[in-house]
């Protein structure tokens, strides 16, 4: 019963049309859902390669994220070990520097109502800044004094900045992130994993 709802909520979620009108393209929703996730990752938005192939994180941040969290390609694209659940669902388009910003009506629209069939003993995984701004309500004024602090948010969710190959800048200018904080990210991944 659960599994057939959860189902018919991923289907209307997979023909939403809802932000339309402010795309350049047609809208292609991305999410993994499965009704026994315990690791929940929720970043941005698709990328324009990850709309074309229509597979989450199927990119260079992709494979830095699956490196960070220590688990492999058939870990990561089961439903029932990771759900996927960007701000945003549809890849928004370009800007100037990089992607626009998640479109604003996805998280509100659907992430309650996704969030609702999966375990409560689950660790949710907030990346970048405008997941934080929802998920994290006590962070700090920056998302590098969030990362750096993220033992505090344990041991239902992990701050992590965006795996994206734009940022590495911030990870040679904090190289305790990599050297420290990751390994203990994989220790408490492996454990959610059992």
């Amino acid at each position: 019963m659960a599994s057939s709802s959860l189902n018919r909520l991923l289907n209307e979620v997979r023909a939403c049309t809802t932000c339309m009108q402010e795309l350049d393209h047609e809208p292609r929703p991305i999410i993994q859902v499965g009704k026994s996730a315990r690791i929940v990752l929720i970043g941005q938005a698709p990328g324009r390669r990850v709309h074309e192939s229509g597979i989450a994180w199927n990119d260079p941040s992709g494979e830095t994220l699956r490196t960070w969290l220590g688990i492999d390609d058939d870990q990561f694209y089961d439903p029932d070990i990771v759900a996927i659940l960007p701000m945003g669902f549809c890849y928004p388009g370009s800007a100037r520097s990089g992607d626009k910003p998640p479109r604003p009506e996805c998280a509100p629209l659907w992430h309650d109502k996704l969030l609702g069939h999966l375990p409560e003993d689950r660790l949710d995984i907030i990346i970048g800044t405008y997941a934080q701004k929802r998920y994290v309500p006590n962070r700090k004024p920056t998302l590098t004094e969030t990362v750096a602090s993220w033992r505090e948010y344990l041991p239902t969710q992990v701050v992590l900045p965006h795996p994206s190959p734009r940022n590495r800048h911030w990870l040679k200018k904090n190289k305790w992130f990599e050297e420290y904080t990751i390994p203990d990210i994989q220790t408490r991944v492996a454990e959610v994993l059992g």
